[in-house]
């Protein structure tokens, strides 16, 4: 084996580079330590087990200035401090995970994670390329500073009773700070063995003591492989001898550095000479150098810095100073010795653990406190105990510091769901983790929140305890804000509407409720509407509680500006629901007036939206209201003149529902004309107007409407009073010419001939009536016939008689026809002795004529003459008005031959000699002149027997 270990190193020695690396990652430089500060400290990781190490290396090449002699004594000096250290194991003494190897170029050995040795926190800093930041900012707290010479003295303890070996080299370089915050023993390269062999059975009775060999300080030598002159002890100068209390004078000038910014309290600058000369300035030591020095540990730092030896106190008598007996120091202490105790000791001592944790900075609880905890937590029956412990710590620490440092530890926790093995135990974790949920949702990413924590809160609504079911419901409301909208909709609403539903407990009933209508606010209007309010009448039970309850939930929903509920629900389903329970016996008087009040505010909220609704349609309705004749006809009909027999008949419904418009729908009997017959229904292109008999209610016309109905009554008495049309056989006569003729020349010379020969040339062509006999003058006041028809008659129009008298001039304008502008003649004659010269053949207009149900007649038979009724007289007004080409009046289309309902109705001249009947189209009061007795139509239809051709085809048709 040893023949192998000689082989393995020389092969190590011949090999370049890191002889660490093949087992090893690693990583940048963290540190520095060592004597004379030599070795590199670099972070690392063993590659097989992914355990963090930190990685010691020495550079040879360091060495290059030194002599080979020189360069051979500190590579002994490293090694033999390597494997020192490598055979030492103690809690206080720096921990060796790989052993030293060795390789041309370098010396390394790998070690538990450390931070940093204490010379590197006091500001050395030499042998680092580049300083960490946190190296940099690391300031040592009065707890740590405690804590940490209570750890060097616990070491010393052990080398000086346990393992007999003197340090003789006790400094800042040789403190090593771990990734925790201890601080260990290292640096053993100067230690010197006991070379006492007494009798075990006087080491065994304590009157043993360990004898050292002396080693005196050389200059010769290089100072890296002495020990550190500013902590050597003056007896090195003074006495020529060493001894434990040596390594006690070591601790008194660290504990003055300590507290005097890394200084010792004298600097050699590694001369042995000043060091001589420090010595014996020690013996007029001057108390007021110590005044950086704490009061309670200044007399014992007095006492470790005497020139005697023997006067020094030991490492037992320190510790127990009471400097090291504050709460904090005390309770880090008892964190070091936990594996001594037992689990009732342990539990007594975690319950008071967060009160003092409270007041420890928070890298001492981060670095001391959590490892410490974290053991505990593989004892399940521990973790109720150091789980207050760690959140408290969680809630001290940033969110990066939670996530790397706490939270790794804390998954494992939460999935602690075994109450039928460990029922108080995981009951108890559950009630703390709700109860610090804020915390855990505040810190934890939303990644892990969904992986880990919203589990344990499903599973603590549904355990069967009602404490924890109680608790969550309460605290569940308090970081709703922090849960994802979709965790709380699909997962915890609907588990707390069925623990609602399946509990027998009403707290547990009332507190679903309760956290519901916390919840509200955390949801959007829709899954209320939907999930929440169509919940609440299938709960089984009516307490009062309850009832509240559930009347608190309807009462945010409908106040809460972000929810509300709609007029239908309210109508359909909330107030019929909540009607019955207002009458709950169970309610006493407050708990119904809130009911009452609440349904009332409900069926206001109902009453004003659909009002407003059926004021706004209403208001539509009536600015698109256009009514046409039909409508206004037929309602006129049915509403406007209701049987005065029936409304004496009406029953209490009929006269509550007749003002609600709904008579429409009302089985009503028919109604009948005075004389018994039915009333006739008009077609919907003639309505027929209706009188409203006295005593009904009066319906609201439109000025428009007004004369609309009144030009209709008019039209239909008319209608009543006419004879009906006689047709005219024209087919047996013959055609005087076949020949077609321009039509519009010979209306031309027709009506030049005809003004020639009846209106006098002195007289203008405005003035009335003819040569001879009485006038009938006057003006004639226009009526609108037919539909949207604008027609005039001339200004100045008149006609002229031949028998000695003439009538009429027009001057007002008539409407006949439908789209077509005619005009009532602008000069015409009536000639009534005269003959046909020449008949016209008016075929050419056939096409022209409009559409009936009723046998249509060709313009040849319209064209027939008739005659006018008038004492010794035969005078033509042309027939039917026709509409006028060129000057000549013509009626329009719908006009032509008089169809009935259509333009072409014949005039009554109805009254008395002298006067034009009231009933006439064109109705005018004649001025002068005189007329026959008797009352006859004036355009009567004659037989064509009894007509004189004109002479003139055109005229006898156009008049």
């Amino acid at each position: 084996m040893d023949m192998f270990n000689r082989l393995k190193s020389a092969v190590s020695n011949a090999l370049p580079g890191n002889p660490l690396s093949r087992d090893f990652d690693l990583y940048n430089q963290i540190a520095s330590g060592g004597p004379g500060m030599l070795w590199k400290i670099h972070g690392g990781m063993k590659k097989t087990t992914k355990q963090e190490s930190s990685i010691f290396v020495f550079e040879k090449r360091c060495l290059e200035r030194y002599s080979r002699r020189d360069r051979e004594m500190i590579l002994d000096s490293l090694r033999k401090g390597v494997q020192q250290l490598t055979k030492l194991r103690h809690p206080k003494v720096l921990s060796v995970m790989e052993p030293l190897e060795e390789s041309r170029e370098t010396l390394a050995f790998a070690t538990e994670p450390v931070f940093g040795s204490l010379a590197n926190v006091l500001g050395n800093h030499d042998n680092m390329t580049t300083v960490p930041k946190e190296l940099q900012e690391y300031e040592l707290y009065d707890v740590e500073v405690r804590h940490g010479l209570l750890q060097m003295i616990e070491g010393l303890t052990f080398l000086h009773n346990d393992a007999k070996i003197l340090h003789h080299n006790i400094c800042p370089e040789s403190i090593i700070l771990n990734k925790n915050g201890t601080w260990k023993l290292a640096g053993f390269d100067f230690c010197v063995l006991n070379t006492n062999t007494t009798d075990q059975s006087l080491i065994k009775a304590g009157s043993f003591v360990p004898m050292f060999a002396f080693k005196e300080w050389d200059s010769d030598i290089p100072p890296c492989c002495q020990p550190h002159l500013d902590y050597l002890a003056p007896e090195y100068a003074l006495t020529m001898m060493c001894s434990l209390a040596s390594d006690m004078y070591s601790i008194g000038v660290l504990i003055f550095a300590l507290f005097n910014n890394g200084k010792p309290l004298f600097e050699c600058r590694t001369q042995l000479s000043t060091f001589k000369k420090n010595a014996e300035e020690l013996r007029h030591f001057r108390s007021t150098l110590l005044g950086s020095i704490p009061d309670e540990l200044r007399d014992y730092v007095k006492l470790l810095l005497n020139i005697e030896p023997t006067v020094r106190p030991d490492p037992a008598q320190l510790s127990k100073v009471s400097f090291f007996e504050d709460v904090g120091t005390m309770t880090l202490q008892y964190m070091d010795t936990l594996f001594q105790r037992d689990n009732l000791q342990k539990s007594q001592f975690f319950k008071g653990l967060p009160k003092i944790a409270g007041k420890l900075p928070k890298r001492v609880n981060q670095q001391r406190i959590l490892p410490a905890l974290y053991k505990e937590c593989v004892n399940p029956d521990m973790v109720p105990f150091v789980l207050p412990t760690i959140l408290l710590v969680a809630e001290q620490s940033t969110d990066r510091e939670y996530v790397n440092l706490i939270l790794p530890e804390l998954i494992p926790l939460f999935k602690i769901h075994d109450p039928v093995q460990r029922p108080q135990s995981t009951y108890t974790v559950s009630l703390i983790f709700l109860q610090n949920m804020n915390l855990l949702l505040g810190k934890t990413p939303q990644q892990d929140i969904k992986t880990h924590i919203l589990p344990m809160i499903y599973r603590a609504l549904e355990v069967d305890n009602p404490q924890i079911q109680e608790l969550c419901l309460n605290i569940v409301p308090t970081f709703a804000e922090m849960i994802e909208y979709s965790s709380l909709k699909n997962a915890i609403v609907p588990r707390i509407k069925k623990l609602c539903q399946a509990t027998s407990t009403l707290t547990i009933r009332v507190n679903c409720l309760l956290c519901l209508g916390k919840l509200l606010e955390y949801m959007d209007r829709w899954y209320v509407l939907d999930e929440i309010l169509p919940f609440l009448p299938q709960i089984p039970s009516r307490e009062p509680a309850v009832l509240m309850s559930i009347l608190g939930i309807y009462k945010v929903t409908m106040g809460h500006a972000k929810l509300g509920m709609t007029k239908d629900m309210l109508a359909n389903k909330v107030i019929p629901f909540l009607v019955p329970l207002c009458i709950d016996n169970n309610l006493n008087l407050s708990q119904f007036n809130a009911f009452v009040a609440t349904v009332r505010e409900m069926f206001g909220k109902v009453e004003s939206e659909q009002r407003t609704k059926l004021e706004q349609l209403d208001q539509m309705k009536q600015e698109q209201k256009t009514l046409e004749i039909s409508k206004i006809s037929s309602q006129a009909d049915k509403n406007l003149i209701p049987d005065v027999g029936q409304q004496k008949n009406q029953t209490m419904m009929d006269k509550f529902l007749s003002g609600f418009g709904i008579a429409g729908l009302m089985g009503a009997s028919q109604q009948t004309e005075p004389n018994g017959g039915p009333v006739p229904v008009a077609a919907p292109s003639t309505p027929r107007p209706s009188v409203q008999p006295p005593g009904t209610a009066k319906v609201s016309l439109s000025l428009e409407e007004k004369q609309r109905l009144a030009r209709q009554q008019e039209q239909e008495q008319k209608l009543k009073g006419q004879r009906p049309l006689s047709a005219h056989n024209t087919q047996n006569k013959p055609k005087t010419n076949d020949k077609v003729k321009d039509l519009t020349s010979t209306l031309m010379d027709t009506n030049l001939r005809n003004m020639s020969s009846t209106t006098p040339k002195s007289q203008p062509m405005s003035s009335m009536g003819g040569q001879s006999g009485p006038v009938m003058g006057g003006g004639m006041s226009s009526r609108s016939y037919g539909m949207s028809s604008s027609s005039s008659t001339g200004s100045g129009g008149y006609t002229g008689m031949n028998s000695g008298g003439s009538f009429g001039g027009m001057n007002n304008s008539s409407s006949f026809g439908s789209n077509n502008s005619s005009g009532f003649g602008g000069m015409g004659s009536m000639n009534t002795g005269g003959q046909n010269k020449q008949k016209m053949d008016m075929s050419a207009f056939d096409s022209l004529l409009p559409s009936s149900n009723q046998p249509k007649k060709s313009m040849n038979e319209m064209a027939q003459p008739r005659t006018v009724g008038m004492p010794g007289q035969q005078g033509m007004m042309g027939g039917q008005r026709m509409g006028m080409v060129g000057n000549v009046g013509v009626m329009g289309n719908q006009g032509m031959m008089g169809n009935p309902g259509m333009m072409g109705y014949q005039q009554n001249m109805n009254g008395g000699f002298g006067q034009m009947g009231n009933q006439m189209n064109f109705g005018g009061v004649g001025s002068t002149g005189s007329m026959p007795t008797s009352n006859s139509n004036m355009l009567t239809p004659q037989t064509s027997s009894q007509v004189k051709p004109s002479g003139n085809d055109l005229a006898d048709i156009f008049g």
